[in-house]
Parts: C-alpha cells; sequence; structure tokens
C-alpha cells in the first residue's frame, strides 16, 4: 500500500460539488444521485490528467472555462435543432413570442404617444380669421344697408337659427353628432381610404373635429395639424356642449360668395336672415360646405345636377332622422338662390353712411374704434329707406342729371350734400353725401368748410325774439320792425371796425320790415339786426339750437355772423333748424336706433330735450321764414305740396349754394357745393348746369321740395300751430333816420323814448280790457304769447295794438278769421296761419297758453 493518500470511495447519495452546465441533460444531473458513484466523463477525466501532468487547467478557473463552452455547445444544438424544423417558408412567418412582443410594443406605444398627446396639446386661442367679423348696418326696418369688415361673417346663437338649418348642416356632416364622441376613427379611416380609391375627397371628420379645424387651427392638409385637430376636439367635448359646437360650427363654416358663417350666407345666397331658412333653401346651405365654389348653381349652372343630388341627400338624411315629413319634403322644389342680392360694399351712399355711423358711435363713446375693427356688431340705424332714396333721386333728378361734365368744366366742381331729421324725435332718416363713397370720399353731409350764407339768418332774428333785444332807437324788433335795407349801409352801434356789406345785385331796398328783409335776404338789415342783438347772443343762439361750438369761422365774426360766414356742417344746420321746428325744443340728433353685438343689446346714451329758445323765438321765426316759402326766394320749394319754412343761402363767390327749410313733420337742408376734384380747393359754381348763378332757390330749393313731397307721401298733411311773440303782427312806423345816420341811441337795450311805440307792453302778457267790437281777448297770461291758428282759407285777424289779438273769445266775443266762431277756444292743432295784417300770415286768436 502506497503512503500517498487514496481516493476514498464515494458515500452513498454522495454528489459532486463540482457546478455543472446549465443545459445538462436531467437525466444526467439526476445520475449523481445514485447510491453508487457514476463513471467518471470524459471531460473529467481529462482535466484529472490535465491536472496530473500540468499541461490542463487543474484549477477551479479550468473548471468554469469549460463549463461555458459546454453551455455554448448546448444553446447551438438547441438553435440548430429549431432551424431543423423551421425550415422554408415557416421561417418567414413571426412566432406567437414575437407577435405577443409586437402587440404589446405597440399597444405600450399608442397608449403612451396618446397619453403624451393628450398632455401637450392645449386647446389653443381662437385663430385670428375665426374671431373676424363684419359689422352690420341697417335701415330702420331692418334691411341691409351694408357690412364692413375683412371678413362677411355675423355670429348668431343657436336660438337665431332656424330648426330646419341646423338640421340640414346635421343631416350634411354628421347625423349622430349628438350621440357619438368628438373623434370616429373608423370614419376617418373610411374617408381616407375613399379618397385614396378616387371616390372623393373625404375627411371623415365629425362636426366637432370641423369645428376646431375652423375656429383654433388653419386648412392646410397636414399630419401635425390633424394630430392637433384629433386631440383638441377630444377636449374640446369635455369642456363644451354639443350645442355650443354646433352654435361654432355654424358661424365658422365657409358657404361661398365670401360668406363665412351660417348668417352671412343666408344673405348672400337669398336675401334673408338665418332664422327665416326653410327646409329647401337650408339643404342648399347645407350642401354647399363640401364644396362651395363649385355648388353655386349660379355661377356655375354646369353643376346644377349634381348640387340637385347633394341636396336630395341632405333631405333624405333629414327625413331618416325625423327631422323632415315625408310630405313635406315631396312637396319641396330645388330654391334656385338669387343672382344677385343687395350690395353689401361701400359704393353709392353705403359707405359714407357706414363712416359717419362709425364717427357718431366713438364720438359719442358708444362703441370704441378698436371694438369696431373687431367686428360682430349689428347696427340699427334711424335711416328709412324709402326716404333715403327718395333724397338720392331728388339730388339726380333735380341737380346730377342737369349737369353736362364734357362739355362745362364747372359741371365737375359741383357736389351736393343734404341731411332730414324728425324734430320731435331728432332721428336722422336720410342723408345725401356724394354721387359715391367710392369716387368721390368726403362726405358732404357732414363737412364743415363751406359758408352757410343767409341760411345762417333765421338765428339772428331768434336771438332777438329770444332776448327781447331792440334796434339801436330803442324799438322792439318784432317781425314788422322797420330797418333801412340800402346796400353798402354801414352798421351803426358797431365798436369795431366800419363794416358796410353788399347786399345781393347791390340792390337798395330803403325802409324795409324785418319779414320783407328775410324775404328777400337783406344783407343790410341782418347785419344791424345782428349788432342790435349782440353777435354773441347770436352766436350763444345758434349753438344752442344745434349747431357745434366748435364750428369754424362762429367766434368772433362780428357783424358778418348774420351773413353766414360760419362753415358749419349740412348735418348741423339741419338740427338747428329742426329745432326751431319743434317750437324751440332741442333734442340731440341720433343716427342709431339699436345696436348688439352676438345677440346683446348694448346701451345707448340718454338723449335729453330742452327748450333752446322760447317757443315764442322759434314760433316767430317760422311764420318770417313761412313767407320766403310762399313769397319770397324760396318759392320754388312749394313744389312739396306742404306747409313748409325755409332760408336760402349763399356763401361768397358762390361757392356754395343752400336751401334750409321744414314742415311740421319734417326738417331737410341741402348744399350745393363746388370743389375741385383735383385740388380739392373750393370753386364758384357760376355757370354750372348752363345757369348764369346757383342760389339756394335753384336747385337747392327744387331738390328740397321734390324730397319731401315723396318723403311724406301718404302721411297726412298738417299745419303749423304756432305760438307768437307779443305784437308780432302789429305795424310799426320806420325808424327816425330811416337814412342810415347815427342811431337814437347807443345803447341797444335802452326802452323806447318817444311814446309813440310802446312796446313794452307786449312783456306783460296782459291786454288792454273792454273793446268789444274788436274781438279783443281780456284775459292775461303767463307768457303774453299770441298763438297763429291754421286755416284752410281767407280771413283777417284783428287785435289791439296793446297785445290782446282778435279771434275767438271764451266768453262769447267775436273774431274774424276764424272758421269756427262759436263761444270757446279753438282748437290749434294743425291749422296753418292766413295772411294778416302787415303783410305777415296768421289768423290769430287772444288764448293766452299755460
Amino acid at each position: 500500500m502506497s503512503d500517498e493518500p487514496q481516493p476514498k470511495k464515494p458515500r452513498p447519495g454522495w454528489a459532486s460539488h463540482e457546478p455543472q452546465a446549465a443545459d445538462t441533460p436531467d437525466d444526467a444531473r439526476d445520475d449523481t444521485r445514485t447510491d453508487e458513484a457514476a463513471p467518471p466523463r470524459s471531460d473529467e477525466s481529462d482535466a484529472e490528467s490535465g491536472g496530473k501532468d500540468g499541461t490542463g487547467p487543474g484549477t477551479a478557473g479550468g473548471s468554469k472555462t469549460a463549463g461555458v463552452s459546454a453551455k455554448k455547445a448546448a444553446r447551438e444544438e438547441r438553435r440548430a435543432a429549431l432551424r431543423a424544423r423551421r425550415t422554408g417558408w415557416r421561417r418567414l412567418v413571426p412566432t406567437w413570442r414575437m407577435v405577443c412582443g409586437a402587440f404589446l410594443v405597440t399597444a405600450l406605444l399608442v397608449v403612451g404617444g396618446f397619453l403624451l398627446g393628450y398632455a401637450l396639446v392645449q386647446i389653443p386661442a381662437a385663430n385670428a380669421l375665426a374671431t373676424q367679423q363684419a359689422n352690420v348696418y341697417l335701415y330702420a326696418d331692418g334691411s341691409v344697408i351694408a357690412r364692413d369688415g375683412e371678413v362677411n361673417r355675423e355670429n348668431v346663437t343657436l336660438s337665431q337659427i332656424s330648426k330646419d338649418a341646423q338640421h340640414a348642416i346635421l343631416a350634411a356632416e354628421d347625423r349622430d353628432f349628438y350621440t357619438e364622441s368628438a373623434v370616429d376613427p373608423q370614419a376617418m379611416i373610411r374617408g381616407a381610404w375613399n379618397t385614396v380609391t378616387g371616390k372623393g375627397k373625404q375627411s371623415g371628420s365629425t362636426i366637432t373635429q370641423q369645428y376646431v379645424k375652423n375656429y383654433y387651427l388653419r386648412q392646410e392638409q397636414t399630419v401635425t395639424r390633424k394630430v392637433k385637430e384629433f386631440f383638441i376636439a377630444i377636449k374640446l367635448d369635455r369642456n363644451q356642449s354639443k350645442d355650443e359646437i354646433l352654435e361654432g360650427y355654424l358661424n365658422t363654416s365657409f358657404f361661398g360668395r365670401g360668406a363665412y358663417g351660417i348668417q352671412a350666407a343666408a344673405h348672400a345666397y337669398y336675401d334673408m336672415d338665418a332664422s327665416e331658412l326653410d327646409a329647401g333653401r337650408a339643404a342648399y346651405l347645407a350642401a354647399l360646405v363640401n364644396a362651395p365654389s363649385q355648388y353655386d348653381v349660379v355661377a356655375h349652372p354646369e353643376n346644377r345636377a349634381l348640387v340637385e343630388n347633394r341636396w336630395n341627400y341632405v333631405l333624405d338624411g333629414m327625413v331618416d332622422e325625423g327631422w323632415l315629413d315625408p310630405a313635406e319634403r315631396a312637396r319641396l322644389t330645388f330654391p334656385v338662390p338669387k343672382r344677385t342680392t343687395h350690395s353689401t360694399g361701400m359704393s353709392g351712399q353705403r359707405g359714407y353712411i357706414v363712416n359717419i355711423v362709425k364717427q357718431h358711435l366713438t364720438a359719442n363713446k358708444i362703441v370704441d374704434e378698436a371694438a369696431l375693427d373687431a367686428g360682430g356688431y349689428r347696427i340699427t340705424t334711424t335711416l328709412e329707406k324709402d326716404k333715403q332714396d327718395a333724397f338720392v333721386e331728388s339730388v339726380n333728378d333735380n341737380l346730377m342729371d342737369r349737369l353736362d361734365k364734357e362739355n362745362r368744366k364747372v359741371d365737375t366742381y359741383v357736389r351736393a350734400g343734404g341731411v332730414s331729421i324728425e324734430p320731435k324725435t331728432g332721428k336722422v332718416v336720410a342723408m345725401y353725401n356724394g354721387i359715391d363713397y367710392v369716387k368721390q370720399y368726403t362726405p358732404n353731409a357732414t363737412r364743415r368748410d363751406f359758408q352757410v350764407g343767409s341760411s345762417f339768418k333765421p338765428f339772428v332774428f331768434a336771438a332777438a325774439v329770444e332776448n327781447g333785444s331792440r334796434t339801436q332807437d330803442g324799438r322792439r324788433i318784432t317781425p314788422n320792425t322797420r330797418y333801412n335795407g340800402d346796400s353798402e349801409r354801414p352798421v351803426q352801434g358797431w365798436a369795431g371796425p366800419r363794416y358796410a356789406p353788399e347786399n345781393e345785385d347791390h340792390e337798395d331796398y330803403g325802409d324795409i320790415t324785418v319779414s320783407e328783409a328775410t324775404d328777400k335776404s337783406v344783407n343790410a338789415v341782418y347785419a344791424q339786426m345782428a349788432v342790435d342783438v349782440g353777435p354773441d347772443k347770436v352766436r350763444e343762439t345758434a349753438v344752442g339750437l344745434g349747431l357745434s361750438p366748435d364750428t369754424p369761422d362762429l367766434d368772433g365774426a362780428g357783424p358778418s355772423i348774420a351773413l353766414g360766414v360760419a362753415n358749419a356742417s349740412v348735418l348741423d344746420m339741419t338740427q338747428a333748424y329742426a329745432s326751431l321746428a319743434n317750437h324751440g325744443k332741442h333734442t340731440p340728433y341720433t343716427l342709431v336706433e339699436k345696436i348688439t353685438q352676438n345677440g346683446r343689446d348694448i346701451a345707448l346714451p340718454e338723449r335729453r330735450t330742452r327748450q333752446a329758445v322760447s317757443r315764442e323765438a322759434a314760433d316767430t321765426t317760422t311764420s318770417v321764414l313761412k313767407g320766403v316759402v310762399e313769397k319770397g326766394t324760396a318759392t320754388a320749394a312749394q313744389t312739396s305740396g306742404r306747409a313748409a319754412a325755409g332760408k336760402t343761402g349763399t356763401a361768397e363767390e358762390d361757392t356754395a349754394a343752400w336751401f334750409a327749410g321744414y314742415t311740421p313733420d319734417l326738417a331737410t337742408v341741402v348744399a350745393v357745393m363746388g370743389q375741385d376734384p383735383v385740388t380739392a380747393g373750393h370753386k364758384s359754381l357760376y355757370g354750372a348746369m348752363g345757369l348764369p348763378r346757383v342760389n339756394g332757390g335753384g336747385a337747392p330749393a327744387e331738390i328740397w321740395g321734390q324730397y319731401t313731397r315723396d318723403a311724406l307721401a301718404g302721411e297726412p298733411v298738417s299745419s303749423f300751430s304756432l305760438r307768437l311773440q307779443p305784437g308780432a303782427h302789429e305795424s310799426q312806423p320806420p325808424a327816425p333816420d330811416s337814412s342810415g345816420g347815427p342811431s337814437s341811441s347807443d345803447d341797444p337795450s335802452a326802452p323806447a323814448t318817444d311814446g309813440s311805440d310802446d312796446p313794452g307792453e307786449g312783456d306783460t302778457g296782459s291786454s288792454t280790457p273792454g273793446d268789444d267790437s274788436s274781438g279783443s281777448d281780456t284775459g292775461s297770461g303767463d307768457d303774453g304769447g299770441t298763438e297763429s291758428e291754421g286755416q284752410d282759407s281767407g280771413g283777417t285777424g284783428t287785435g289791439s295794438p296793446s297785445g290782446g289779438q282778435g279771434g275767438d273769445t271764451g266768453d262769447g266775443g267775436t273774431g274774424t278769421g276764424g272758421e269756427d266762431t262759436g263761444g270757446g277756444a279753438t282748437d290749434d292743432s294743425n291749422r296753418d296761419e292766413l295772411p294778416g295784417p302787415g303783410g305777415l300770415s296768421g289768423a290769430l286768436d287772444g288764448r293766452r297758453w299755460d
């Protein structure tokens, strides 16, 4: 027996602690658990032998290397076996492990992408195009004047869109809108497939997605836009109701003819509001959304059959969904849209009106300029379409059609402006600003750069009556007060430079009453009267009646203020004359009846009526101005067929001619102006229309007469009811120095000193009692005024010189000149004046006004 240690025989159950290959077959590993030792494997023998001779890895490292090699060999063996089983086409088919893995990865990517997109894509602000709207300007009757703005859109609420229109859109675009989710992947896939296969370009988008595209995004066809549209639609569906989304969609969709939104489309194709659309018209508009340009059968009649098919598809869908009765459907015929609707551009009078109304809104702080630029306002003006049309027609008939611009250069200078106002309400019912806004931009109704001429004179007389003014020799100024009317007579009592105005054609009139001087527009008389009243008081009266205090050349004019050197606008002059027509009550004019934005009313400022001058001052002025129409410089205005009062005027060098007049129901001012179309400088109108000169009694009065007749056609004829100043009809002796010498008094307010005429009694409002034979009124009143009544035919009124006037008396007294001569007072309404003493008209009664 050797001294070297001998290997021990393994005990039963012993197993080697050597590491085993992971891929060792189970039966091999199980051999180690037998009661007897297994024969050594070849690799173990090699390891032992190597350990003995020192050439093999007899260490633990060697054992590990051998184990790794064995593992690799086993793996290769298994792979080879698998490859042996997957030969031919089987190698191209993924295994179930591959399919499951790909599915899981795809699902993770989809879910992760959705969550990431939902988190990253936010609902943006609306794009600029979607928020832009037009401002809609309407006549008082609701018909459209114009729409301004770059985008023709007027947003309306869902309640302002007919149910037929709502259902037609749903039938055409998304019948399951109220029941489906915001997006429809199946429809998107179907739409994409139809587009690819040539069945027509289809988006497959829901109404919600289309609204997102219209309102929040752009129209480009990109993957990025579609992805954003997808996520925004989902979020929007959670934030807004279906009704809100449908309303937004109907207001942002494009229908062709430049119309965005169903309200604009309804007007563009059928000239009606969206609330008035029936099923047939609504179905046509719904069909347009699919192809707005191609489906306009007026522009493309060759597509009529295609459009009718689409129209029928929409109606059938409405029937299928229970929105339209089949019997009604059967009765419908294709509603061909209008070839042309009312123009909503800026041509003609429309552009002028839009700009003037805008200025009115901003000047009165109703809407600021930035808000108007954003659009969305529906502005109902006070303008009446029939009166507006009548004004344009009258200007054309009496002026524009008489011009020969090719043969008379002066005719190229002619411009016209006009305004008409209801005296009692201050509403502007018609305006004329020029032949065409796109040809002449300056609005002639509101410009303040032409003198008003003698049309200013009534303000001087009204100021005289209002202030109880007297002549230089102390006589009260009334319609019968006499003045020296000689041309170039120096004005008396004026502390400034010598002023001696010329009369027209240098005519001398000698001793003349105020009424006659008004009829003949005598400058010498009114320049003196302005000094007698005081230029500052004249200015105060003119501004009170309606002229702007900022009127150019109104301040500091001195005696020349009476001759109309001020550059008032036609609109300002009309407002002032309307105050005279309204018995001295001034109501600020307005151009806006109502204004709304997206269905919400905008508050309008309160307009307060005030007594600018006393009724006696206004009515006495009216009585004088009636003579201008009846027998003065404005007889052409009698074509109106109405009781009328007014005054003509001519600017220096005939650069402008005016007629300002009124009936009890309507105040209108017309001006004809001369302006060089190239330099914009003022030009004389000598020779215009082939006439030697143009004055207020010509074209302006003729325009006024025809317009007033047509504007009031069908309305009851009314007469002036006037309350005159005390002593208005009393004859007065001439001035002590009728030749124009020095005044007998340096104080214009000094009382009369000769006692021959006692105008002061008229101030007390009392009458001399007792003269029954004259029919004088024995009562007294608060203001002492007398009333002139309208009569149908002749008669004269008599009265006492102390202010009590002949007429009906409450105690059974008799009076002449009235049709109703029974006991008791007569009705003063709707009756005109008759010729009375002193050349004035007026049948007078002696009643006093409380």
